[in-house]
């Protein structure tokens, strides 16, 4: 595959923002000079992930995450360098340029994730004309939309609604037509394909036909997957006729249970007073948008997952739940609830009564945002919803429905790992149920103890798995790389006065220390900004941007590093020392030559040691 030039790297990072890259998968607020907000690598509630934009670099201070804009792309879209760069290259609109000269990689050698990505949007692109066609298909499908939908010609543009005909509207010969290789028109899940068959225009089976299609977008707006509403143009010899509603099947870039439709455009709209509307189905979520209601998400046809949580969770800690107001709806309801708790999400439900108990497609359609004004006056806790569904009329109520319903709440609320909610959400449920607070409690107490002794119950593996190595503690190697990075003036003194053998290459740290000393040695140091092509792991990558993070306060830097060689320097030198000293002491040296030489060697292993280390450095 060809080599990306380092100087198109360097072009590239200076060009692109790294608070642009992050900001397309992480909320960030401005903090002084830099940017606040939760991490996107980890659970957290608590922001403790900062991006600097003056040195290109983030760094998790929970986690311990760092990097820069490459690092940050491949490790939240599963790319390798190469494929990274050309990623935000593609993004940003800059030209990325290769050693030999050929204009970059066939589509043969590139990423076969990105590969689906690119088809999957031309795709979009496709059924989206389908749907403007003046033709059959695209005549019923405008007619469908705004007629039986309710919905104006513009959302659809908006969203780029599609239509795939009775005959699946030429899709696979517009593919091929494209040159998508093989392995991506059979993985990307837009065709039956039996895997024997060899691949032809006729081995391509469209998976959707005579259907209304809604693209699908991750939280970072790409194009992953396709809803396909059925209509009366759906062929009776649809596998899926009688679905409703049809999803991409899970591909290289598309699990349902790890995305929620139109995040990526509602996690722009949500702040204090503006949360996170969970309704059931795509089309609901586009009611909302339609009539105002900006930051409406729905999962993919499933119930809620914990990933769906934790993305929700990234971006704001609000959540008002609008689900259908049947049994279902109310069920999805109560599953969704512990696993919100858990997450840390403060949740309302929005609930719908009256005649016929309408969806929020139907409420919206007949009242506008008003509707949704409505609700929220009358809305209801996650305690007051969860008591409701468990103890309907708790005045009425028996001792053993009292119980039951104490029960479940209780499991409800030991889903929070923080003290200061569960005492909230038990005192709050003590007026919902009619309960005591302190019988509450002891139903909570009791539940936690049953939950513990069936956890240590559980048979424990033969063979567990090994667990993660411990953190290692800071080592001199990490000290004096700190310094070579922001005190450069130091690194040619310390390549001089620092031999190759004091120095424990076992770790990452004390490699690029080693190399970086070596290319100082020998005139080739590019400087701290130039850095990529001494990098040969992720590990080094991250390594150095967590370094150039956090620049140190240092009032003496050349009494730093004299302490670091110290440090160095004595756990080279000190076990020989020791050793010689056993030795002698134990009249292991029999023959006296050999004691002799010992001696000599024992002077000046101290001379070694004792003497002072001196540096010279304008810094």
């Amino acid at each position: 595959m060809p080599v990306i030039k380092p100087t198109c790297i360097n072009d590239l990072k200076m060009r692109v923002n790294v608070v642009d890259v992050v900001s397309r998968v992480a909320t960030l607020k401005k903090a002084g000079n830099r940017f606040k907000g939760l991490c996107p690598f980890h659970q957290e509630k608590t922001p403790s992930f900062h991006v600097d934009p003056d040195k290109g670099f983030f760094k998790c201070f929970g986690c311990g995450k760092a990097g820069d804009i490459i690092t940050f792309v491949r490790e939240t879209e599963g790319l390798g360098f190469t494929e990274a760069i050309e990623a935000l290259g593609q993004r940003f609109g800059i030209v990325i340029e290769y050693e030999d000269g050929t204009g970059g990689p066939s589509r043969e050698e590139r990423s076969l994730r990105q590969e689906i990505f690119d088809l999957h949007e031309q795709a979009a692109a496709h059924f989206h004309q389908a749907f403007l066609a003046t033709d059959a298909t695209g005549d019923f499908m405008r007619e469908y939309w705004t007629g039986q939908r309710k919905f104006p010609r513009e959302l659809a543009d908006e969203f780029r609604i599609g239509a795939a005909g009775p005959n699946g509207s030429g899709l696979g010969d517009f593919l091929m037509r494209k040159k998508f290789s093989e392995a991506a028109l059979r993985q990307c899940g837009l065709f039956f394909v039996r895997e024997e068959a060899t691949l032809t225009l006729g081995s391509l089976k469209p998976r959707f036909r005579g259907r209304l299609m809604i693209p699908i977008r991750d939280h970072q707006g790409r194009v992953v997957a396709f809803t396909a509403r059925q209509t009366d143009l759906t062929p009776e010899d649809d596998p899926a006729r009688e679905a409703k509603y049809v999803n991409s099947p899970e591909t290289p870039i598309f699990t349902k249970g790890n995305l929620l439709f139109n995040l990526d455009r509602a996690r722009t709209s949500v702040g204090e007073g503006h949360p996170f509307v969970l309704v059931e189905g795509q089309l609901d979520a586009l009611r909302c948008w339609q009539v105002g209601l900006k930051t409406a998400i729905a999962p993919q046809g499933t119930s809620i997952t914990e990933p769906q949580l934790q993305l929700i969770r990234r971006y704001h800690t609000q959540v008002e739940c609008f689900l259908d107001s049947d049994s279902a709806g109310q069920k999805a309801s109560l599953r969704f609830l512990p696993m919100a708790i858990k997450a840390g999400l403060e949740v309302r439900f929005l609930t719908l009564t009256g005649a016929g108990k309408l969806d929020p497609d139907l409420l919206f359609l007949e009242k506008g945002l008003a509707g949704y004004e409505e609700l929220r006056r009358t809305s209801l806790s996650a305690i007051a919803y969860a008591a409701g569904a468990f103890l309907p009329n708790p005045r009425g109520a028996t001792a053993e429905q009292q119980s039951r319903a104490a029960q479940n709440i209780v499991e409800l609320i030991a889903a929070s790992d923080s003290s200061v909610v569960r005492e909230n959400l038990l005192a709050e449920s003590s007026r919902h149920l009619l309960l005591p607070q302190r019988v509450l409690q002891q139903e909570l107490e009791a539940f936690v103890a049953r939950r513990s002794r069936q956890l240590a119950a559980r048979p424990t593996p033969a063979n567990p798995a090994p667990g993660p190595r411990a953190t290692a503690g800071i080592t001199p190697e990490h000290e004096l790389l700190l310094m070579i990075l922001h005190f450069e003036p130091i690194a040619r003194p310390l390549a001089d006065a620092l031999p190759h053998d004091w120095i424990d290459t076992g770790h990452a740290a004390g490699r690029l220390l080693n190399r970086f000393l070596a290319e100082i040695a020998h005139g080739n140091w590019p400087g701290r900004d130039q850095l990529d092509p001494l990098l040969e792991s992720d590990e080094e990558r991250a390594l150095v941007a967590s370094l150039l993070f956090e620049a140190p306060e240092l009032d003496e830097p050349i009494r730093q590093v004299i302490q670091g060689l110290t440090r160095l320097r004595q756990r080279a030198l000190e076990p020989r020392l020791r050793q010689i000293e056993l030795d002698l002491a134990n009249h292991h040296a029999d023959i006296e030559s050999d004691a002799i030489s010992l001696v000599k060697e024992l002077a000046e292993l101290r001379r070694q040691l004792y003497q002072p280390i001196t540096l010279h450095a304008a810094v």
